[in-house]
């Protein structure tokens, strides 16, 4: 399974139609009834929604409301100091709202006159090849529940606040934009389980937890930072090596803890130049090719 996949609560629909999201015991609305009706009925809206429809429509809480208006207002005042000035520039383009959630609708409305890129509803966990093979389309499955009130700078899990945030702000980029449809097209070549799990991983280290250096500084362009408070707080004290694609899509990473190793770009240009590249030409054999690379050793210089 894609690694980042296991952050995803399971949903299952009975033959009645029934829909239950399963909440992890760690996971803070686990022992909210209230909250988990609330997933339920949410995952099965989105279950239902029938493509080329408009998204369901979320009658947000107002408890909802406010994790949004708080998760908002942190994030933006760190990203004024640490997200990277294309993603800065993007986000003041897509100008999202800080005072409520924004419906999908509403985030496709916004985005698609920057980068053609549109928002369709996922209950959780879209299949690896359908989430990823999408970005040719420029869609992006998105996740409309909101993390539990009880810890609003805090989720175990994906939620609106990470998609919308997150990847929104990203990809409302044409740079970004771009390379997200790279990887789509990527998708579409591949047929092994082991590169499609690679494309992954790059994607995991690049456009989740990517930073670029800018004018001496480290700044995040990842969408995983963009949308978590813990990791803004703790990103500038990972270890940062160049971009490699061979290491990023080789590598061993816990997701349940804050990355202690990052890969850190000189530039968008490089972004688009390796990382960018890579999704471009990458087929089945990537994987085997990658780790031949990684275990022949270095050819000795002449002297």
């Amino acid at each position: 399974m894609f690694t980042e996949a296991q952050l995803y609560s399971p949903v299952t629909r009975t033959r009645d139609g029934d829909v239950t999201v399963h909440l992890s015991d760690e996971h803070p609305g686990v022992h909210d009834p209230e909250y988990r009706a609330r997933r339920n009925a949410i995952a099965a809206l989105a279950l239902a929604h029938t493509p080329g429809e408009p998204a369901p429509k979320i009658d947000y809480t107002d408890e909802e409301q406010q994790v949004w208006r708080i998760v908002s207002a942190e994030l933006a005042r760190k990203h004024r100091t640490y997200a990277c000035a294309e993603v800065l520039a993007s986000a003041a383009r897509l100008d999202l709202p800080a005072d409520h959630i924004p419906q999908l609708d509403d985030v496709t409305a916004a985005l698609t006159p920057l980068t053609g890129f549109r928002y369709v509803p996922a209950a959780g966990l879209v299949p690896l090849r359908e989430f990823f093979g999408s970005f040719a389309e420029r869609v992006f499955h998105s996740t409309q529940y909101i993390r539990h009130h009880s810890a609003p700078l805090y989720t175990p899990e994906p939620d609106a606040i990470h998609e919308i945030i997150g990847h929104a702000n990203q990809i409302a980029s044409p740079r970004f934009a771009a390379i997200y449809e790279t990887v789509g097209a990527a998708v579409a070549r591949l047929t092994t389980e082991k590169a499609l799990k690679f494309l992954a991983d790059v994607f995991w280290f690049s456009m989740e937890f990517g930073v670029v250096r800018e004018h001496g500084e480290i700044r995040c362009y990842g969408a995983g930072l963009l949308s978590s408070y813990g990791e803004l707080d703790e990103f500038r004290n990972a270890e940062l090596r160049p971009l490699d694609v061979v290491t990023m899509g080789t590598a061993t990473y816990d997701i349940t803890h804050y990355q202690p190793i990052l890969y850190c770009a000189e530039s968008i240009s490089e972004i688009e130049d390796v990382v960018g590249a890579f999704f471009a030409e990458m087929d089945d054999d990537t994987p085997l090719r990658a780790l031949r690379d990684k275990k022949r050793p270095p050819v000795a210089e002449a002297s």
